[in-house]
């Protein structure tokens, strides 16, 4: 296999454009070539097979949706309440919206997962593992709620990326003066997660 890790990158990138325009149908190695700007062949010689350029995707993807370590820090500094959720929320949207290519190739991936075993397996575990995380990094922040307020406000947060980024005229004026995505972001947060810090 080829190992330029520069060419490797673009090619994962040009797969992630093509998979969220297109489809799990639509990504070939030809259409990420092309994609990519390379000649016809240079994908094949960088994956071994199809489901190993969905995988590599699926590891990029964690790269660009992750959130940046400055704001990270900034956030931390603030006190650990239910604002500070929020924020953390609203950096999540911001992050998803700005990417959208990514994140719609992340739901290709979801959907392409659930054809494929193998997919599925590796998958199921890289959400999974985001899930842990993200419920090991609440606990340790001392952010207001325990585990079940964070894995019912990853389900609340993931159907309103759903929507946002899919169908957002779904969600407009559904709740009259409560703004889409933000406003929303903020209903979801007062709704689940506790008023004070520290765990429950």
């Amino acid at each position: 296999m080829a190992g330029n890790p520069e060419r490797r990158a673009a090619l994962v990138d040009a797969g992630v454009e093509v998979l969220a325009r297109e489809g799990a149908r639509g990504l070939t190695f030809r259409a990420v070539d092309a994609e990519a700007g390379v000649p016809v062949g240079t994908a094949s010689n960088y994956f071994t097979s199809r489901d190993d350029l969905l995988r590599q995707i699926d590891t990029r993807l964690h790269v660009r949706l992750a959130p940046n370590p400055e704001v990270l820090a900034e956030l931390m500094a603030r006190p650990k309440d239910r604002t500070l959720v929020a924020a953390f929320m609203h950096d999540l949207m911001a992050r998803a919206t700005g990417d959208r290519t990514g994140y719609l190739a992340l739901l290709e991936l979801r959907l392409e997962a659930t054809r494929r075993p193998e997919l599925r397996a590796s998958y199921t575990k890289s959400v999974r593992a985001d899930l842990e995380e993200g419920i090991r990094f609440h606990r340790e922040a001392g952010l207001p709620g325990g585990d079940e307020t964070v894995t019912v406000l990853y389900l609340a947060v993931l159907g309103l990326l759903l929507e946002h980024l899919t169908l957002p005229g779904v969600l407009e004026g559904v709740l009259p003066g409560v703004g889409v995505p933000d406003g929303l972001v903020e209903r979801i947060v007062e709704t689940i997660v506790p008023g004070g810090g520290g765990s429950r």
